[in-house]
C-alpha cells in the first residue's frame, strides 16, 4: 500500500475491518478531519451509516471495527471518539520520508473522456479582462481534474459567424472601404509592426468604432443584415473577409492566453456546425421526439419553440425559440448540436486540420474542425462521458434550455453530467481604474464604490494583454530594486512569473459566484492572501535548502538525501504538531482537489495554498533550521522544508502559477 496515500489506505483497511468484525461489505468509506492534530489525521463518520442498516448504536460499530482493524498502508493506529466516529492517527514520520522520496502521488490518466470547454472569445477584437477569469477558472479546472486521474479534452469554441464578426467585417468594408486584398496587404505583421500596432488593437477600435455608427443611425444596421446573410451563403468575398478575420484574431486570442499558461486541444467552429449541417440532425432528432413544436399563432407564431420545464405556461419566459419564422437557427439552437456532438449523440462528426498560425508563430499543435478536406493523424475529438461548459452566470437560461433538450430526447444521463460552470463577472476597484485609466473622470460617488462595472462605451474597457503587460512592469521595478545584481534576461523572467502568478491567483481566489473586483496593488502584494505570497514562501524556503547546501555540501538538502533524517519523536511532544502541520496540509491537498471540482469552488485550493503558506512562514519564523544545533533536530527541519518547497512548487502549479528564483 502506497503511504503517500494514506486516505485510500484507511479506507481499505476500515472495509476490511467492518468485513471481518461485522461480516458485512461496506460500499464507499467517507473521510473526514478531526479539529485538531492531537484527535487524528484522519477520520470516518461510517458507523453512522452503518447504524441505520445494522440497528446497532454507532459506537458499539466503531468499537468492533477498530477491535478488528490491522495497521496497514502507513496508518498507525485508530480509535473511537464521540458517539462513533474512528480517528485514525497516520505514522507521520512514514509519512513525510516517502512523500519526500516519491513526490506527490499522481494517478494514472484513465477512464471516459471529460470534455471542458471555455475562453470561447467572439473573434472580433482583443481579449480583454473579463474573458481572463474565464480562462483561468476552464484551465484550471482541467488541471484539477487531470490531477485527479481523467482523460480531458479541451475545447474552445469559435463563434465565426455571428453578428460581432459581421460587424467587423462592416468596419473594415463599409467605414475603411477595404476588402479582404486591402486588409491583407496593409495589416501584415511588417506593416502593423512598422506602424507601432498590432490586429487585435485595430480591430478592438475599429468596432468600437462601428458600434457607433450604428447608434448613430439605426438603418444602418442594414449593412450587419445583408453581411450576415453573405456570410451564411458562403463562396463570397464577404464569407472569405470574415473568415480571414476571424482566425486572425483566434490566433491572437491563443498568444494572449498561453502567456498564461493556458492551452486547448481543438478549436470548434461555428462555421463547420453550419457546414456539416449538425444542426439539421439536431433539429430532425428533436421535431421527431416532440421536444420542439412549431407555434401556430401568438408572438412566436411560425417558429419552433421548446416548452421550458417547470415554467408555467404565459408566465414570461415559458417557451424558447429555437428556429426563427424565416427558418434561420438561433444561437442555443447551434449549441444544442454543439452539445449532442460533444456527447457523442449526433451520430456525426467534424473534418479535422491543423489550425494554420501564419502569420503569427506557432506555440504548440493544434487542431480546428472543418467542413470538408481534413487533415489525417487527428484524435478523436468529442464524445465525452461529462461536459463542462465554463460560461458566466449570464448564460445560465439559455444553458438550462440546452440541458432540457438533452433530456427531452431521452438522454437523461447526458443531462445530469452536462455541467454549467457558472461564475459572477470582473470589475475594477476605483483604484485601479485610476491607475489603468489616468484620464478618466471618476466622480466622487464613484471613487466610494467597492468596484466600477467594466463598460466600453465609457472607456473602461481593459485589454488582456495591456492588463498583463502592465502587471509585469510593476513586478518589474519592484524586483529590479529588491535584486539589483539581476540581469535584464532574469528580472524580466522574474517579474512574468510573478505577474502571471498575480493575476491567475487573484482570479481564483474569490468564490465563482462572487464579482471580482481586480485591484493592481491588492494583487501584486507580496503579503496578504496573493500569488506572490505564496511564490515569496517558497522562494523564501529555496534560500534555507541552498544556506544549508553551502554548510553542508551539494546534494545535501536533496529530497532523498534528507528523508533518512525524518524523527518526530525527536521533538518534544508539545513541538509535535508545529512540525507535523505543514505535511498534515501537503497531505489534504488531493481531498481539497476533488472537493473544489464537486463543488465547482476551485477558490477553496487558492485558500488551502494560502493557509499552507501561512504555516510554513510560521514554523520558519518560530523555529530555526539551517543553524539550529541539534544535528538530528536540524535534519528533520531542513527536510520538512524541502517537503514544503517541493509540495507547494507542485500545488501553485496545479493552479498554473510558476515560482521565481529570486524575488
Amino acid at each position: 500500500m502506497d503511504e503517500t496515500r494514506p486516505e485510500s489506505a484507511l479506507q481499505d483497511a476500515l472495509r476490511r475491518a467492518a468485513a471481518s468484525a461485522l461480516g458485512v461489505e461496506v460500499g464507499p468509506i467517507p473521510l473526514t478531519y478531526p479539529p485538531s492534530a492531537e484527535l487524528g489525521d484522519l477520520a470516518s463518520p461510517v458507523c453512522f451509516e452503518l447504524a441505520r442498516v445494522a440497528r446497532r448504536p454507532p459506537r458499539q460499530l466503531a468499537e468492533a471495527i477498530v477491535a478488528a482493524f490491522e495497521p496497514r498502508g502507513g496508518i498507525a493506529r485508530v480509535e473511537v471518539a464521540g458517539g462513533g466516529y474512528i480517528n485514525a492517527f497516520v505514522d507521520r514520520s512514514a509519512f513525510i520520508r516517502t512523500r519526500l522520496v516519491r513526490g506527490t502521488p499522481v494517478p494514472e490518466a484513465g477512464g471516459p473522456k471529460i470534455v471542458v470547454e471555455h475562453t470561447n472569445i467572439n473573434p472580433n477584437k482583443a481579449a480583454h479582462i473579463g474573458h481572463l477569469r474565464n480562462a483561468v477558472l476552464g484551465d484550471t479546472l482541467v488541471r484539477f481534474l487531470r490531477r485527479l486521474g481523467h482523460v480531458v479534452e479541451v475545447q474552445n469554441y469559435i463563434d465565426d459567424t455571428g453578428v460581432q464578426v459581421a460587424d467587423l467585417v462592416v468596419g473594415f468594408r463599409v467605414l475603411r472601404g477595404q476588402e479582404i486584398d486591402d486588409v491583407r496587404d496593409r495589416y501584415t505583421l511588417r506593416e502593423l509592426s512598422e506602424r507601432g500596432e498590432r490586429f487585435d488593437y485595430v480591430a478592438w477600435d475599429l468596432y468600437a468604432e462601428v458600434t457607433r455608427y450604428y447608434e448613430e443611425d439605426e438603418t444602418r444596421l442594414s449593412h450587419r443584415r445583408e453581411t450576415l446573410a453573405a456570410m451564411e451563403r458562403g463562396g463570397n468575398a464577404v464569407a472569405d473577409l470574415a473568415a480571414w478575420l476571424s482566425r486572425r484574431m483566434v490566433q491572437h486570442h491563443l498568444h494572449t492566453m498561453d502567456r498564461l499558461g493556458i492551452r486547448y486541444d481543438v478549436l470548434p467552429k461555428e462555421s463547420d456546425i453550419l457546414g456539416m449541417r449538425f444542426w439539421e440532425t439536431a433539429f430532425r432528432l428533436l421535431r421527431d421526439a416532440g421536444a420542439v413544436q412549431l407555434a401556430g399563432e401568438g408572438k412566436h407564431a411560425g417558429c419552433w419553440v421548446m416548452r421550458l420545464a417547470g415554467v408555467e405556461e404565459g408566465a414570461g419566459e415559458d417557451e424558447k425559440v429555437i428556429v426563427r419564422s424565416n427558418g434561420t437557427v438561433t444561437y442555443v439552437g447551434k449549441d444544442m448540436a454543439y452539445q449532442m456532438w460533444k456527447f457523442g449523440l449526433l451520430g456525426r462528426d467534424f473534418h479535422y486540420k491543423r489550425f494554420d498560425w501564419s502569420p503569427l508563430a506557432p506555440l504548440y499543435a493544434l487542431w480546428t474542425t472543418a467542413s470538408a478536406d481534413g487533415a489525417d493523424g487527428a484524435p478523436a475529438f468529442g464524445a465525452g462521458e461529462r461536459v463542462y461548459n465554463v460560461i458566466d452566470n449570464r448564460q445560465s437560461y439559455l444553458q438550462r434550455v440546452v440541458v432540457q433538450g438533452l433530456r427531452e430526447l431521452g438522454h437523461a444521463t447526458q443531462a445530469r453530467d452536462s455541467i454549467h460552470y457558472a461564475y459572477e463577472m470582473v470589475a475594477l476597484t476605483p483604484a485601479a481604474v485610476a491607475a489603468i485609466f489616468p484620464y478618466y473622470p471618476l466622480a466622487a460617488e464613484d471613487r466610494e464604490r467597492a468596484y466600477l462595472e467594466m463598460s466600453g462605451r465609457r472607456g473602461l474597457g481593459v485589454r488582456a494583454d495591456d492588463l498583463i503587460d502592465l502587471l509585469i512592469g510593476r513586478a518589474r521595478k519592484e524586483i529590479a530594486k529588491r535584486n539589483p545584481d539581476l540581469d535584464e534576461d532574469q528580472v524580466v523572467e522574474t517579474a512574468r512569473r510573478i505577474a502571471v502568478g498575480a493575476l491567475r491567483y487573484y482570479m481564483l481566489r474569490f468564490s465563482r459566484n462572487r464579482v471580482v473586483a481586480f485591484d493592481l496593488d491588492a494583487a501584486l502584494a507580496f503579503e496578504g492572501e496573493t500569488g506572490p505570497y505564496l511564490q515569496y514562501s517558497v522562494v523564501r524556503a529555496r534560500n534555507i535548502l541552498a544556506k544549508f547546501e553551502e554548510l553542508h555540501g551539494p546534494g545535501s538538502a536533496g529530497a532523498a538525501a534528507l528523508a533518512d533524517a525524518v524523527n518526530l519523536d525527536l521533538l518534544p511532544d508539545e513541538a509535535v504538531a508545529d512540525h507535523w502541520n505543514g505535511a498534515l496540509q501537503l497531505m489534504r491537498v488531493g481531498a481539497v482537489v476533488g472537493q473544489a471540482v464537486d463543488t465547482l469552488e476551485l477558490s477553496t485550493v487558492a485558500k488551502h495554498a494560502h493557509v499552507m503558506a501561512q504555516g510554513f512562514n510560521s514554523f520558519y519564523h518560530r523555529y530555526r533550521v539551517a543553524d539550529e544545533a541539534d544535528a538530528g533536530v536540524r535534519g528533520l527541519r531542513v527536510a520538512l522544508v524541502r517537503l514544503y518547497h517541493d509540495g507547494m512548487v507542485d500545488l501553485l502549479g496545479l493552479m498554473g502559477i510558476e515560482v521565481p528564483e529570486r524575488m
